[in-house]
């Protein structure tokens, strides 16, 4: 076999390697999408309403009793305000407060480094609208969305709870909550194109293929720590 030949078959071969990772990455891409939009709603219904339909995922969600509502951390700004994002997730877990949902609310982020804390500006904005100080629970090393549910689950003591974030980020939560052995549902924030969207698609394909692997794997997080129990008073979590 000469040169060229050989280098013809190279090529062949890397189109093939590259076509079966695209057949990979799409697929468990749809799986996990599929298995975590199964628990997803576009609103909340109190669960004693006879009238609301739960096999449509444009409606209420299923009757259960919720824990708490565990919202997901976002980016915070400098002057110690949420990003539009999070506090689009902010007002939806405020709303499903307000309406019944579950008697807690777990705000989870990234409190790292000490300049930098979601959790604290996710708590402030919860009392400014006027959520009760002991119903709010803050979660510092919810350093990624895998982290924040095995630590509700591990650290806060959390079986059943409703996620709030936004729609595109919703499956990936709902599916590691359900592999993590939780009963989860979702009632996903304000559903508009942010900027930057088309990028956090495509990072977002990438995301539910390595927490594919993850929920398979299961390691533990970053942190544990001492637990909290997630009835109690959430204030023994803000320090």
């Amino acid at each position: 076999m000469n040169k060229g030949n050989r280098r013809r078959k190279r090529i062949r071969i890397l189109i093939i390697l590259v076509i079966l990772c695209a057949l990979v990455t799409v697929g468990i891409d749809r799986y996990v999408v599929s298995v975590g939009g199964e628990s997803l709603y576009a609103a909340w219904a109190d669960p004693a309403d006879e009238a609301a339909d739960t096999d449509d995922p444009s409606g209420a969600a299923a009757p259960a009793f919720y824990q708490c509502i565990i919202v997901l951390g976002a980016s915070v700004h400098d002057d110690g305000t949420p990003s539009l994002m999070l506090r689009d997730r902010l007002d939806k877990a405020i709303e499903l407060y307000r309406a019944g949902a579950a008697p807690k609310i777990l705000v989870s982020g990234d409190n790292g480094q000490v300049e930098y804390n979601e959790v604290e500006v996710m708590k402030n904005y919860l009392l400014e609208a006027g959520i009760p100080a002991e119903d709010i629970f803050m979660d510092h090393a919810g350093f990624s969305t895998y982290e924040t549910m095995y630590r509700a689950r591990d650290v806060f003591g959390v079986s059943r709870a409703v996620v709030v974030t936004q729609r595109y980020h919703e499956y990936r939560a709902l599916y590691i909550g359900s592999k993590l052995g939780m009963d989860v549902c979702g009632v996903y924030a304000r559903d508009v194109r942010y900027t930057g969207q088309a990028y956090r698609d495509i990072r977002e394909v990438l995301a539910r293929c390595k927490d594919f692997a993850k929920c398979i794997v299961q390691p533990k997080p970053t942190y544990l720590g001492d637990p909290f129990d997630i009835t109690g008073d959430g204030q023994a979590t803000w320090s």
